[in-house]
């Protein structure tokens, strides 16, 4: 899609992995999604990104679910 301008979030913050939590800083040029989580493998994505308020909002809900049913 030529003439779109990406979306950036500057040189600072973290990459965290989405399943165990790994947070790593940001390194400036390399994006989060194309390193690995050391720990458990996971393809890290940008904290504050909004892949990553998407994942915190499925688990505000799962937990909700979670708390209905005690």
């Amino acid at each position: 899609m030529a003439g779109m301008a990406r979306q950036t979030m500057g040189s600072g913050g973290y990459c965290i992995c989405p399943k165990c939590d790994y947070r790593a800083p940001h390194q400036r040029g390399v994006p989060c999604q194309e390193q690995r989580c050391p720990h458990c493998g996971a393809r890290l994505m940008r904290e504050g990104s909004y892949h990553h308020q998407l994942l915190l909002e499925k688990r505000k809900q799962k937990s909700e679910r979670k708390d209905e049913g005690n």
